[in-house]
């Protein structure tokens, strides 16, 4: 399970609302192209989730604040949400991908911008993302923190350079 996100203008955006189809192709090229519109941070997509929201993070941007799917008001894990993922077109490899408004991506490189690795990672106990279920689930070994918290820089780049062009981000996890 590897999370990812692609730049997308504001025009784009608006066509990806009405055609997830095109929007996948277009993922699915950049990131087989090596776009640098696309960017991914393997499986360390839930520790940094963790690791932002337990700083405050204000963007959830990992997973994107905004749907392009209204997803059923049912528990995540029931057998309803299971059923409705299990039928649904739009599925980009683990459901169907959301997305940051322009404005959201600005935010987000604005508080990634003063945020180090070792921001990131100090005074956090592994245990903590053991405990909490964080995938990929090997806290327990040496390094982990630093493995996730090693996609920082990358992380605070690709959205410097969307804000910049004033793009949107389209977020999914394959």
């Amino acid at each position: 399970m590897n999370g990812n996100w692609l730049r997308v203008s504001p025009d784009e955006l608006a066509r990806a609302a009405t055609d997830l189809d095109w929007a996948h192709r277009l993922a699915r090229t950049a990131r087989d192209s090596g776009s640098e519109r696309w960017t991914g941070i393997d499986k360390a997509w839930n520790g940094l989730d963790f690791l932002l929201d337990r700083l405050g993070f204000e963007i959830p941007l990992v997973l994107g604040a905004e749907s392009f799917v209204e997803l059923p008001d049912v528990e995540p894990d029931s057998e309803e949400m299971f059923d409705f993922l299990a039928n649904l077109e739009d599925d980009w490899g683990y459901g169907p991908p959301s997305y940051l408004t322009p404005d959201q991506v600005a935010a987000a490189a604005a508080q990634l911008a003063t945020l180090t690795e070792d921001d990131l990672i100090r005074g956090v106990d592994p245990t903590e993302l053991y405990r909490a279920e964080i995938y990929p689930g090997t806290w327990e070994r040496p390094g982990e923190l630093e493995w996730v918290a090693h996609y920082l820089p990358d992380v605070r780049e690709f959205f410097a350079a969307a804000a910049k062009e004033g793009d949107a981000v389209i977020c999914w996890l394959d």
